[in-house]
């Protein structure tokens, strides 16, 4: 008999997202990906001046607080040929490496990370075997038994004065959890140390942007003044912060970060064969060490992997009519040339059109439209974007930066890259990324001192800034590449204003509802042949689709084949 689960809101997550599962014999054989709430901006910057836009597109996300300002001002000044200078650029390729780290270690810590580590089992841990483990792993300074008893002293003392506040209500004592009581206490305390660190990290984003979240970005360049010294511009002093603030990122995701996933993951073997989904990757390639636009610099490599071909890259084309297009088949929104119809971003249409049921309702009505998200497709095929995808167009580009640290990775978890296609290789891509981009921040910083150094202070190019300057109408796209993936903004200027403006975000990829022709996106697909212990309790989902990141908290519902409620619980 066909189970359906409702798990709606997913916690953990950045935004409102609904899953239904339907579960034969313990397998999950169908899922459907619904976001529950519109996002609206593209509307909002309409009639805007262009060179604005960035301030309010940053307030589509709260967490990676900085990338669509980026993605913002790179379409701006792809529409208008602005080319901004080094040091810009340099400036940009930190404060997005800082975020994306910052990201990282949030997301595994903070969001993922107790989709493994059982808290409870955490108490009954010998805190000297805790630190002998914690050892064993890496060299990091606080591994002491003494850490490890008073780690566990606090957690205890949250449970005896009811006040156990971030780790209420999960899903300890589930019998998917398999670590031993030592690795989960050194989990659960590096845990707390993530608090402390990932506020360090982004640090970045305040000295060049001026504040976080929500840092300032500016068409044509950056809007921090250098000068070494004067104490209210970018001076020696700071740009030293910044080397201190890369130097300790570095140490906590080589010693720490990375480390503990791969410990975690050597007791999951199981999940390097589930959770894989589509096999189809697509990454737009970032962090440019020579300019903007030039794929040959980009330390993250571009390209499309179709199905898991390794062999070749296919190119990604952003203007390619017949390539990036976005269907509203199974979306609340209209097209004016109807809903079957595929619009390129460039022209692409925001009509919202509600369609659904009236809240709260027990089931989708899975023969109408099921979400306000978009379904992109590429030359038709459904892709799957994220630290995963990069890895997997890194490794088919031949790029050794991806491709020497996993394989020490998959080597130290006794696997063949095959794993990678899977929740764990999803969870560990990330953490590869972090030390890569732990590693590219000396190289970011490097290049932007040598060009101070050399007496190169510029930070804009403001050839282009007045308006008079603008042609009559003029199209752009920026792309950049988010935590969670290939992100695209498309502008449409006119009169000096933005008349169209269009944003492409990773979950809409990776979120998105069925296509025209029955696809699944990657969320949907991912879910399709997981087991199930207790449908009641359904862990296995919140791991799979918590490994793409998204990120909030709020409640867990489940329902059963007839529609009945059988169980509510909170879960953190």
């Amino acid at each position: 008999m066909t189970k359906r689960i409702v798990v709606d809101p997913i916690t953990r997550i950045e935004g409102h997202l609904r899953m239904e599962a339907d579960i034969e014999n313990g397998v999950i054989t169908d899922a459907f990906s619904t976001g529950t709430m519109i996002r609206g901006i593209e509307i909002i910057v309409k009639d805007r001046d262009p060179r604005d836009v960035w301030a309010y597109v940053g307030r589509v996300c709260g967490v990676c607080t900085s990338i669509h300002s980026l993605c913002s001002v790179r379409a701006v000044e792809d529409a208008l040929h602005i080319v901004i200078p080094p040091n810009a650029e340099q400036v940009r390729n930190l404060m997005q490496s800082a975020v994306t780290i910052q990201d990282h270690v949030t997301h595994f810590y903070q969001l993922q990370a107790l989709d493994w580590v059982d808290v409870m089992s955490a108490l009954n841990a010998d805190p000297r075997k805790a630190a002998e483990v914690a050892q064993s792993l890496s060299e990091w300074p606080k591994n002491s038994i003494g850490y490890f008893v008073e780690i566990q002293k606090k957690i205890r003392t949250f449970i005896e004065t009811s006040k156990f506040s971030i780790f209420s209500n999960g899903y300890w004592g589930h019998p998917a959890y398999k670590l031993p009581p030592e690795v989960n206490l050194v989990a659960l305390a590096h845990y707390l140390e993530a608090l402390e660190v990932q506020k360090e990290i982004v640090k970045v984003q305040t000295i060049f942007g001026g504040k976080n979240p929500h840092p300032n970005f500016l068409v044509g360049g950056m809007a921090c003044a250098v000068n070494i010294n004067d104490p209210n511009a970018l001076n020696m002093e700071r740009l030293n912060y910044v080397a201190q603030i890369i130097e300790r990122t570095q140490t906590f995701v080589r010693q720490v970060y990375l480390p503990d996933v791969l410990a975690i993951l050597s007791y999951y073997p199981e999940w390097t064969k589930i959770g894989g989904g589509l096999h189809n990757y697509i990454a737009y390639g970032d962090y440019p060490m020579g300019n903007y636009g030039e794929l040959s610099t980009y330390k993250s490599p571009r390209g499309i992997v179709v199905g898991r071909d390794l062999s070749k890259v296919v190119e990604f084309d952003p203007w390619a009519m017949d390539g990036l297009l976005e269907f509203v088949n199974n979306s609340w929104y209209s097209y004016t040339q109807g809903k079957d119809v595929g619009l390129h971003p460039s022209v692409g249409e925001t009509h919202l059109n509600y369609t659904g049921a009236t809240p709260p309702y027990e089931y989708l009505d899975r023969d109408q439209p099921y979400s306000w998200i978009k379904t992109p497709r590429y030359k038709g095929m459904p892709m799957e974007t994220g630290p995963l995808a990069r890895n997997i167009v890194g490794h088919a580009s031949g790029n050794e930066a991806y491709k020497g640290i996993t394989q020490r990775c998959l080597k130290q978890l006794n696997v063949p890259y095959e794993a990678m296609y899977s929740t764990a290789g999803r969870t560990l891509a990330r953490a590869i990324e972090a030390n890569l981009l732990a590693d590219w921040q000396t190289e970011f910083y490097t290049a932007l001192l040598q060009n101070i150094k050399n007496g190169d202070y510029r930070m804009f190019n403001g050839i282009k800034w007045e308006p008079d300057t603008w042609p009559e109408a003029a199209q752009g796209v920026g792309l950049t590449e988010a935590p969670r993936g290939a992100l695209a903004h498309y502008v449409g200027i006119k009169d000096k204003k933005v008349f169209n403006y269009q944003m492409v975000v990773p979950t809409t990829w990776n979120a998105s509802p069925r296509d025209t022709k029955g696809q699944h996106s990657a969320f949907e697909a991912s879910l399709i042949g997981t087991p199930v212990i207790d449908p009641r309790l359904p862990l296995e989902i919140i791991r799979t689709i918590h490994s793409f990141d998204p990120c909030m908290a709020c409640a867990v519902h489940l329902y059963d084949e007839n529609g009945e409620h059988i169980h509510r619980c909170e879960m953190l």
